[in-house]
């Protein structure tokens, strides 16, 4: 594990996870562990992904968001599924933390999980198919290749997190089994003839990540801010040809905390009519009927349980129906007892 020469988390690298050396195995098992035990945040290099396919998704995120606004509407969303494009300031994720902000400075278009036998009853939100722009074969298949690519490094990051926390091996990839996994392609753009910004407005408010973990690409320049221990933002640029992964409140509600959910933002420090700033999130939210509750060997008599049982599924629905609906959650439900008043 090295030290984040841009930012202030570590760099892990993973290729020896790809061998037969069982030490070596344990080691990055081991750095996994310490880094989400600290930051809760990491940047992973030696995972396998191309940089052609990593730019090439980029750069289809030009070709879909600067088209005009009219040929992105007509993919947004209508029936509650969460696929498809969302508008500027048509969301504020800083109310999943309770914190009352201005509606964020970001479009979106968003793909995840199909049931491969269309829309069973029950699973519109999760399951739903995909919505794709007309006329962009290479944005869809570019997309979807870069999808399940991001994917599968997820499942990886969860079996060395099965290691890294002494669980079964199978732990996490019973959980994965019929997982929700979303992918959200983020836009940040400041209009030529936009007014001075009022100091409360984000690019994207702060949040933590509901599901599991989250897989990170993003362009190497500077927005995203991760809250350190000691109530300061910091800011946190990806090292070239590396992923960003976060932990989600998933493990974080299975470790007690042990692994840490970290709150973060994205600033808006694009120029009015400057470059845009673009990231693709994949979110791997595990099966949505999994029981979510503190594991017994992380509960002690000076530790006990920081958070009452529930399931993934309704975690993660309550989190995003805050964030889209501007309805302010029970923050000491959602984050457990940290107090999170002073620190947004």
């Amino acid at each position: 594990m090295q030290e984040d020469t841009m930012g202030a988390i570590p760099i892990i690298d993973v290729a020896p996870w790809f061998t037969d050396n069982d030490g070596a195995k344990r080691e990055v098992a081991r750095q996994l562990s310490l880094a989400c035990h600290e930051f809760g945040f990491l940047q992973i290099v030696g995972h396998g992904i191309s940089d052609e396919l990593r730019q090439s998704a980029l750069d289809q995120m030009n070709a879909f968001f600067e088209r005009d606004l009219p040929d992105k509407v007509v993919v947004t969303p209508t029936d509650g599924s969460y696929r498809g494009y969302s508008g500027r300031k048509s969301e504020s994720f800083a109310y999943t933390v309770g914190d009352i902000r201005p509606a964020d400075l970001v479009e979106a278009f968003v793909i995840g999980s199909e049931d491969p036998d269309g829309q069973p009853t029950g699973r519109l939100h999760t399951h739903a198919p995909n919505t794709w722009p007309t006329g962009m074969p290479a944005f869809r298949e570019i997309t979807a290749r870069y999808y399940q690519a991001a994917r599968s490094l997820s499942e990886t990051m969860a079996d060395i997190a099965s290691l890294a926390l002494e669980l079964e091996p199978e732990f996490f990839s019973s959980r994965l089994t019929d997982a929700v996994v979303t992918m959200r392609m983020n836009w940040y753009q400041r209009l030529a003839n936009e007014p001075q910004l009022d100091e409360e407005q984000m690019a994207l408010g702060a949040h933590t990540d509901y599901g599991i973990l989250t897989i990170l690409l993003a362009d190497v320049r500077p927005g995203l801010q991760i809250l350190s221990d000691a109530s300061e933002w910091v800011d946190v640029t990806p090292e070239p040809g590396a992923f960003i992964m976060n932990v989600g409140d998933a493990l974080a509600v299975w470790t007690n905390d042990y692994w840490k959910s970290t709150i973060h933002r994205v600033v808006p420090t694009m120029a009015p009519g400057g470059t845009p700033r673009r990231s693709i999130a994949l979110f791997q939210d595990g099966n949505f009927d999994t029981p979510l509750a503190v594991l017994p060997q992380f509960v002690t008599t000076d530790h006990p349980a920081r958070y009452a049982p529930t399931t993934l599924g309704e975690h993660v629905t309550n989190k995003i129906s805050g964030g889209r609906t501007f309805e302010v959650p029970d923050v000491q439900q959602t984050l457990g007892t940290r107090d999170t008043s002073a620190k947004l």
